[in-house]
């Protein structure tokens, strides 16, 4: 009984650890260890960023906000339940309060520095998300009205944009006529790029990274060409590959991440365009006259558009019918194929192999006098075979 009792106490213990802190998921992603406690604000966690929490092994997620709003069924938080790290949400501000590589101790809903209670939450379960999940669909109406309303407005500021093509920079890589591969952090796009590794052999197309997506293709071993975005989430190692970078500015002003790419001292332009990154780098190649643009994590659902939490999302929706048939969607091609070899396959190759072989072997001098030697040896084997028979 006393054995029962400690195991279960084993099942039920929550997370003791060490927290980082930021209001940025992306950015506390950079610096979160296995086994630390990762404290966000973050509304609505879509699925990349939890994707990216997940790849780095938490003790357990504290969300300052609601993990899900109720505006949509964002799939962030099942991401982290299924993967079995304890999510916390509904903390408010007062979790934010803690300081870097201070050790608290969650216990239930409520988060604990010492025997201090910092924050109380709401503890999400598998139950509690699905329970949201349902309500939420309930709200999929109201934001395709919002939608609609974001994109005619997006088409009335920014047709010239759209139609013209205004304000677009001139670029030293040459994309006309070639095919173009852009890569995004995005859905699944881990597995989607090793799938497409051997049409990137053959096709050898321009390769552009999308902000982190330059990074993406670094850690697979291939150069980018060109970096697009507002490089608040590419490093420094991508900024300095060599690769031509266009620094994405809003119309508002605002620039991320030009102070960084100033300081590197790296050659860029700036492009000022309402719209997403992903967006504008559509519209570069296109404008640039590529044969084809294979995007890659890129996103295509009304669902993820929701996910990224941004109204300016519209303009993706109207970038994909600008560009229209020169855009392939590389999105799920992992899951779509994956190729199998069954053993009759197997088989035929081994049977073709040796058949090479043996060939290769019959054309030369000392290869016939080889196989002479097997023949006589064989023939000596089969002689003995039949005379034990005999």
């Amino acid at each position: 009984m006393r054995t029962m009792f400690f195991r279960k106490r084993r099942e039920t213990a929550l997370p003791t650890g060490m927290v980082r802190i930021d209001s940025r998921t992306k950015n506390l992603v950079k610096r979160l260890h296995p086994g630390e406690i990762a404290v966000i604000s973050h509304l609505d966690l879509d699925w990349v960023a939890a994707e990216s929490l997940v790849e780095k092994r938490p003790a357990a997620v504290l969300n300052a906000q609601q993990s899900t709003s109720g505006r949509y069924p964002n799939q962030g938080p099942k991401l982290l339940l299924d993967a079995g790290i304890p999510l916390i949400d509904d903390l408010g501000n007062d979790v934010m309060s803690l300081k870097e590589g201070q050790r608290v101790e969650i216990r239930d809903n409520q988060v604990y520095q010492g025997e201090k209670l910092i924050a109380e939450g709401v503890r999400q379960t598998q139950e509690t998300n699905a329970a949201n999940m349902e309500a939420a669909k309930a709200s999929l109406g109201v934001q395709i009205e919002a939608f609609t309303a974001n994109t005619m407005e997006y088409l009335r500021r920014e047709r010239n944009l759209l139609l013209e093509a205004v304000g677009v920079p001139e670029l030293k890589t040459n994309l006309a006529g070639r095919q173009v591969l852009m890569v995004v952090r995005g859905y699944n796009y881990k597995e989607d790029l090793q799938m497409l590794r051997p049409y990137i052999r053959e096709y050898r197309p321009v390769l552009i990274g999308v902000d982190g997506g330059a990074d993406a293709l670094l850690e697979n071993g291939l150069k980018p060409d060109l970096i697009v975005g507002d490089m608040d989430s590419v490093t420094d190692t991508a900024l300095k590959s060599g690769a031509e970078i266009v620094v994405h500015a809003y119309t508002n002003g605002k620039v991320p991440g030009l102070a960084r790419v100033q300081e590197l001292g790296v050659e860029h332009v700036v492009w000022a365009a309402v719209g997403t990154s992903e967006d504008i780098t559509m519209l570069l190649a296109d404008e640039k006259g590529a044969d084809l643009i294979v995007a890659l994590g890129t996103h295509a659902t009304l669902l993820e558009f929701l996910d990224k939490g941004r109204a300016g999302m519209s303009s993706t929706f109207l970038t994909r019918l600008k560009v229209g048939g020169k855009l392939i969607d590389a999105k799920g091609v992992s899951k779509l194929y994956r190729p199998r070899i069954n053993n009759s396959q197997i088989g035929i190759m081994m049977v073709a192999g040796l058949a090479a072989l043996l060939a290769a072997l019959g054309a030369t001098a000392v290869g016939q006098a080889f196989l002479g030697i097997v023949a006589a040896n064989l023939d000596s084997w089969w002689q003995s075979l039949r005379g034990i028979i005999g």
